[in-house]
């Protein structure tokens, strides 16, 4: 491990130098700076480590003293010195694990009611508001690519890009069944009622990376209709797109015109295509990864939002809160942390084996 550190500080301090060098050079410096800026977190905490250890050296150098207060004060040192030791080695250790090459990418996100009628479309829509004031809160932009209203207010279907720094490091684990147990507007009896969405998370890809031949893609053209079938356009300008080799259906129709529909189904498709070449690639180096946290399966049930007892609680990590509506006002990185906490000692763990 401390081989690959030393060679990361010696990258760094080359990156500075040559930075001084071609000072002139904005857009060599540009590049310089984003690479040190990548590299600086791993040196800052490897050079703390190396502190650390010359204390420990020098505490435990006075363990021997003749000086019995001066013995006691060494121990003493090395009781706090030592745990801190072992924390900074996992922290270096989580550094220089393999980063997901996805993390810094823009997100494509996809909701889908599942199963309850209108009051899982009114869930959808909660879940998509919870995700826009999420991303608000840390300054990142939504779009809204395709989206199927119902006359409730509702969604069967949005979906929509997330743009900003790292989006998808942190909207990654919200892949998966979400269920909601509340009584329904509609309910005399006041009964609770249980309904799921689905939520898919998809990391943007650039055409350069993934490729779709002409021949592999099918597309029709429709008139595009508001919720229930009203507002419906006289023209052809909603598009939809079938992938022939997988059999992935792509559809939008919120944009005036037939082109810019067709742009955007093609982002779609192209980040599902990406999500299963990283799947694949994912399988085949380690297959206990996929099983992990924000391994991207979406059969299982990963979070319940109980109104009655204004709780939400993600079962993957067993964590609840109990005030919902700051949950669905986009107050997720509680929940957010802690399932990334847990899949670095996860990829630590299945590293050391």
């Amino acid at each position: 491990m401390f081989e690959k550190v030393l060679g990361i500080e010696e990258r760094f301090e080359a990156i500075n130098e040559e930075m001084a060098r071609v000072a002139e050079d904005y857009q060599r410096v540009a590049e310089l700076a984003q690479e040190r800026a990548n590299l600086e977190p791993i040196v800052t905490a490897y050079r703390q480590y190396r502190s650390l250890l010359e204390q420990i050296e020098q505490a435990e150098s006075l363990q021997d003293s003749e000086d019995e207060e001066m013995r006691e004060l060494a121990e003493a040192e090395l009781a706090s010195l030592r745990p801190q030791q072992e924390k900074l080695e996992q922290r270096l250790k989580a550094m220089l694990l393999p980063r997901d090459p996805r993390d810094k990418r823009n997100v494509i996100m996809e909701i889908r009611a599942g199963t309850g009628g209108d009051e899982a479309t009114l869930f959808a829509a909660d879940l998509f508001r919870m995700y826009s004031r999420y991303a608000e809160g840390r300054g990142w932009q939504v779009d809204v690519l395709s989206q199927n209203e119902t006359g409730v207010g509702g969604f069967k279907e949005i979906v929509f890009i997330v743009k900003g720094k790292n989006a998808f490091s942190r909207l990654k684990y919200e892949s998966g069944v979400h269920r909601v147990q509340r009584v329904p507007q509609t309910e005399a009896q006041g009964r609770i009622h249980t309904s799921t969405a689905t939520v898919a998370v998809l990391a943007e890809a650039d055409e350069v990376e993934i490729d779709i031949p002409e021949n592999e893609v099918r597309m029709e053209v429709f008139r595009a209709g508001g919720a229930g079938g009203q507002h419906v356009q006289k023209n052809a300008t909603a598009v939809r797109l079938i992938h022939e080799p997988t059999g992935i259906v792509v559809q939008c129709q919120d944009e005036r015109s037939q082109l810019q529909n067709r742009v955007r189904a093609m982002s779609i498709l192209r980040a599902r295509l990406y999500e299963i070449a990283i799947d694949e690639q994912q399988s085949a180096e380690d297959e206990l990864r996929r099983s992990q946290v924000g391994s991207g399966e979406r059969s299982e049930k990963i979070r319940t939002y109980n109104f009655p007892q204004s709780r939400v609680t993600d079962h993957r990590i067993g964590k609840s809160s109990h005030n919902l509506p700051a949950v669905l006002d986009g107050d997720l990185d509680a929940f957010v942390d802690e399932l990334a906490t847990q899949e670095e000692a996860e990829r630590l763990q299945a590293a050391q084996e």
